[in-house]
């Protein structure tokens, strides 16, 4: 049990107990990749308060590059199901910069015993923040099968392993469902697990964000929010979302949660990434 959970901080998203949020019909946004706001006045969604907090960028990747930022991102590379029996090996070759965008590519390919490939890039070691909205403006692939993921881990994982390190899903969406989840995951006498879920349409881009504060964590879809928890003074033993963590994004195909069933016929299918920021109480 000891060794699974060092293995498995992917997400055991299939043994959520999800609530439910309203549906809501959302809309894309777009990019100007010309000019950044460096300052932004947004509405502090926690239910503990509702004060206008303003916000200042301190960190992003744009992918207007023709590569990935190594400064920014290390890649994980591997197969063998990364904790959750996931069919793909992955690679740095299936994540590339276009047009403004990170594209994240799941194959059918094999490399030894996995018949497909896809790439997992994260900034640990490299950037670590503690509080903040942290969001992505992102398209996924609709596919049965895939598992694309926009997510972060506690930066002290490598001391106190999986789950007491904390985990916040921003974004995951399995196969060709409409829903878009959202969780957290810590240790609380066990793997504690607290999320939820919105109905919108993944093949468009939407803005995927957490607002992350000493009192909660908040998710939001281009703006609306759509659950929150509250983790204030540790309660229920949440103390781990009061550390660094870093950022991952990956394309997972198969898995515990989205089946071994895959949709070979629409592959190679990509996730695309406009951008990653991370904004902080000035």
């Amino acid at each position: 049990m000891k060794t699974q959970k060092l293995i498995s901080y992917r997400g055991f998203a299939f043994a959520l107990s999800i609530a439910s949020a309203s549906v809501l019909t959302l809309n894309s946004c777009s990019k100007n990749s010309n000019a950044i706001d460096f300052k932004t006045t947004v509405p502090m969604s926690s239910k503990l308060s509702s004060t206008t907090l303003t916000y200042q960028l301190v960190w992003s990747d744009e992918f207007n590059g023709t590569s990935v930022d190594a400064t920014n991102w290390t890649f994980e590379t591997g197969g063998g199901g990364w904790g959750n029996k996931e069919l793909e090996y992955y690679q740095a070759s299936n994540a590339t910069v276009a047009n403004g965008n990170l594209i994240i590519t799941a194959k059918k390919q094999r490399v030894g015993a996995n018949a497909y490939t896809s790439a997992r890039m994260k900034t640990q070691g490299k950037k670590q923040f503690t509080y903040g909205r942290i969001e992505a403006r992102i398209k996924m692939p609709v596919v049965k099968g895939l598992w694309p993921a926009f997510w972060m881990l506690g930066s002290n994982i490598t001391t106190v392993n999986w789950p007491y390190c904390g985990e916040t899903d921003i974004m995951e969406h399995i196969n060709t469902d409409s829903l878009n989840y959202g969780t957290i995951h810590w240790y609380n006498n066990g793997n504690a697990s607290s999320g939820g879920s919105v109905a919108t349409s993944p093949s468009s881009f939407h803005i995927y964000d957490v607002e992350w504060t000493p009192s909660a964590i908040t998710w939001h879809i281009d703006g609306v929010q759509y659950y929150t928890v509250d983790i204030s003074n540790g309660i229920n033993n949440t103390g781990a979302f009061q550390n660094p963590f870093f950022i991952i994004l990956n394309l997972a195909v198969g898995g515990n949660w989205p089946g071994s069933t895959i949709d070979n016929t629409k592959l190679p299918a990509s996730m695309y990434v406009d951008y990653v920021r991370v904004y902080q109480l000035m």
